[in-house]
């Protein structure tokens, strides 16, 4: 951008961004005052919450006892505070920052008011929280592989799905979980394959090509669950599960050694692919590259990189990540595929990586938000929350789509994203 355009337009363009950081403070003051009253208020001073530190039966810290109360008042002026400075200063890019530790404050208070006469197993939920996050995740990854080369995933439901079918089919006939895991991203892979075939060599439109590759891996898997899976359960679809490996001595952290350190192989594979991912995308040549025929491929074309070939690589190893992540939801949590197990994740997935920026370690952040999400609807549940059921199922999604609605700002997806590319 010249200096002209930018004298000629920015400043409209900073004051358009500080307009919505002020609406952000306003919103973190609206949900303040609103939860102070329908949380706050109508508890008893002497009502308390338990909430219990320890996933094991063998306890190393002690049960955290809080007055509701008070608590909840504590954490809404909080938010109240955090709203009130974002409303007088909004500026900087600090404030998306400032808003989500806001948010958390408020949901703290929701958690210690759900609590509120009871008790709440506080680390079980964040091990819940870690283990819905994974296949959200591998799916974030998945469309941020194929986005940031341009090709729009809208497929990574198909691709979860796909995963989880044959990843609990092959480890069932075979006995062996890993072979399940390479099955579900070979079957990923190959979505993957077909929706880079139909993009680039025919340049379909990229989130029609997508719906319609869901459309047909739910269907198809729907069709085989049936006739296939279900006549034959004991042989096609009981596969065992990956089981926890637990890292000695940071297992036996108290409260995080559960959390990080004693999981199955899934999360630490998730963990290493966002790492190396992040790595190779940002300290690499060949992210550079990929970088490259995202935002310009007509001049990476120019440097003697091949614009089909790293889309096709990129679109097939995001389909793989893809597929890994369904087999987390068959040969990693349930152990086994039911139709449609995925219900709606792959879009979750694609909305964590629109969340955190087209970015691997703010996509993952994102996907924990929503798997906390999912978490907090269980815990709910079982808490008995005076809440209809249904609306506690909504929870997920309606964080999802104040995400994707731009709730913390606009973002900007790679230049050449979803543009089909010809040599001239």
């Amino acid at each position: 951008m010249t200096q002209a355009r930018w004298r000629a337009w920015g400043p409209a363009v900073m004051a358009g961004a500080n307009r919505r950081r002020a609406w952000l403070g306003v919103a973190l003051l609206g949900l303040a005052v609103g939860a102070a009253w329908v949380l706050t208020l109508p508890v008893g001073p002497g009502v308390v919450a338990r909430l219990n530190m320890n996933a094991a039966p063998a306890a190393a810290l002690p049960m955290v006892v809080l007055p509701v109360r008070v608590t909840t008042a504590v954490l809404e002026g909080v938010c109240a505070g955090v709203g009130a400075w974002l409303l007088l200063r909004p500026h900087g890019r600090a404030s998306y920052i400032l808003f989500s530790l806001g948010l958390a404050a408020l949901g703290m208070a929701v958690m210690i008011w759900a609590a509120r006469g009871g008790e709440m197993s506080f680390e079980g939920m964040l091990v819940n929280t870690l283990i819905d996050s994974v296949p959200l995740i591998f799916g974030a990854l998945s469309g941020l592989m194929c986005e940031r080369s341009g090709v729009i995933n809208i497929a990574i439901e198909g691709q979860l799905l796909a995963g989880a079918f044959l990843g609990a089919m092959v480890g069932s006939l075979t006995g062996d979980l890993w072979l399940g895991m390479l099955a579900g991203a070979g079957a990923g892979a190959l979505l993957g394959a077909l929706l880079a075939f139909l993009c680039l060599r025919y340049q379909a439109d990229q989130i029609i090509v997508g719906f319609v590759l869901i459309t047909f891996a739910t269907g198809l898997t729907s069709f085989l669950d049936l006739q296939v899976l279900t006549p034959n359960q004991a042989v096609l679809n009981s596969p065992q599960v990956f089981g926890n490996f637990p890292i000695p001595l940071l297992d036996r952290i108290p409260l995080v050694g559960p959390i990080l350190f004693d999981q199955n192989v899934f999360l630490y594979m998730a963990v290493g692919l966002v790492v190396v991912i992040h790595v190779a995308l940002f300290h690499t040549r060949w992210g550079l590259r990929v970088r490259a025929v995202g935002e310009h491929p007509g001049a990476a074309d120019t440097m003697g990189i091949s614009v089909l070939f790293t889309r096709y690589r990129n679109v097939i190893l995001g389909g793989a990540i893809g597929g890994i992540g369904g087999a987390a939801l068959s040969i990693g949590s349930t152990g086994q595929f039911t139709s449609d197990m995925s219900s709606g994740l792959g879009f979750i997935a694609l909305a964590a990586m629109i969340f955190g920026r087209w970015k691997p370690l703010w996509a993952a952040a994102a996907a924990i938000l929503f798997g906390f999400a999912d978490s907090l609807q269980s815990t709910f549940a079982v808490l008995n929350v005076p809440i209809p059921s249904p609306f506690l199922l909504m929870i997920p999604y309606v964080v999802t789509i104040l995400a994707v609605a731009g709730l913390v700002g606009r973002v900007r997806p790679p230049g050449a994203d979803g543009i089909p590319y010809q040599r001239e």
